[in-house]
């Protein structure tokens, strides 16, 4: 008698399950020890306040007495960093389950109070993993929003308080393609940049953020008798439309927005249903003369955005001096 690959495959997906559900209940252990031992720590800190060292002595003969038995998580970097996860996330039943403890050490890395909240309610909403968080947090998301956005705005639709109304709110300027792993001083066509965005389709999805869905790749569209093809249609459903990009490894030229807004009105007139919102186009960009783009385009646009990507990850400074040129405009 042999066995059903059905079963075998079942049982494998048991076993598998269970693992994952078992290293899930480790790791939330931890983090409740990891939070309490943070609790105690600034507690007894908090009783000897009149002694200013009391604390960095406190957190060395706790390093001395518990790193001998229990290992390198209670060296003195580990004990202040408990600490510090207790005083920035003080209430224990707002822990969040689907958070490891490598999420949170991502998070209580992040001073800015406001920054870190983003960053928090983000993860939670689209269940990234720390890895995502990490990758989002590296390549300067919230920073990246903020060049088109005021403060208040992206915390308020990631609190879920606002919907977005304006594709600036959701796409970001610039996009980092630094998982496509292509180097700045390569040879590539539009058609190679496209491939290798659907080949990395899910990385992708993660960095056009919230609300994508992925519809077709070189849609074919027909006006008039002639054939033309928009390379990617995406539809969001936070602004309840169709999103579609053009790719365009040189720099942007009003011929570019052109044709764009001929593919986002045939988008609007034959495509788009009646409770639908108008068509976004986006021109994923090499670079881009932005005064030229708000020229060509009406001063009350809001249906074309045009996005100059980037393959490495840019470091804060360059996000805040571009952000600081920015509001220099105003």
């Amino acid at each position: 008698m042999t066995l059903t690959t059905s079963l075998i495959e079942e049982i494998k997906t048991l076993i598998l399950l269970s693992r994952e559900q078992a290293i899930r209940a480790v790791d939330q252990t931890r983090v409740l020890m990891y939070w309490n031992i943070g609790k105690r720590i600034f507690e007894e800190e908090q009783a000897g306040k009149k002694r200013a060292d009391y604390g960095s002595y406190l957190i060395k003969s706790l390093s001395e007495a518990l790193q001998p038995e229990f290992g390198s998580g209670f060296s003195i970097r580990q004990l202040e960093r408990y600490r510090q996860f207790y005083r920035m996330f003080p209430i224990a039943s707002a822990l969040r389950a689907q958070f490891s403890w490598t999420h949170y050490k991502l998070l209580i890395s992040i001073e800015k109070k406001d920054k870190r909240e983003y960053y928090q309610l983000e993860a939670s909403s689209n269940n990234w993993t720390a890895r995502q968080l990490e990758r989002q947090i590296n390549s300067q998301l919230y920073e990246r929003l903020l060049l088109s956005n005021d403060k208040e705005s992206v915390i308020a639709v990631a609190r879920g308080e606002k919907t977005p109304s304006n594709p600036t709110e959701i796409i970001k300027d610039p996009m980092v393609l630094e998982f496509l792993s292509l180097k700045h001083e390569d040879v590539y066509y539009e058609k190679d940049l496209e491939s290798v965005l659907i080949t990395h389709l899910q990385d992708f999805l993660l960095e056009l953020g919230n609300g994508f869905s992925f519809l077709a790749r070189q849609k074919r569209i027909h006006i008039g008798g002639d054939e033309y093809f928009v390379d990617l249609v995406f539809y969001n459903r936070l602004l309840q439309s169709f999103v579609l990009f053009e790719i365009k490894t040189h720099k942007l030229t009003h011929q570019d927005i052109g044709q764009l807004q001929m593919y986002v009105n045939y988008y609007d007139r034959l495509e788009k249903q009646d409770f639908e919102n108008p068509t976004v186009g986006v021109l994923l960009c090499a670079d881009k003369n932005d005064a030229m783009v708000k020229i060509t385009l009406p001063e009350n646009n809001k249906s074309i955005v045009a996005s100059k990507y980037q393959l490495y990850l840019p470091s804060e400074q360059q996000l805040l001096d571009e952000l600081k040129n920015e509001l220099g405009k105003f």
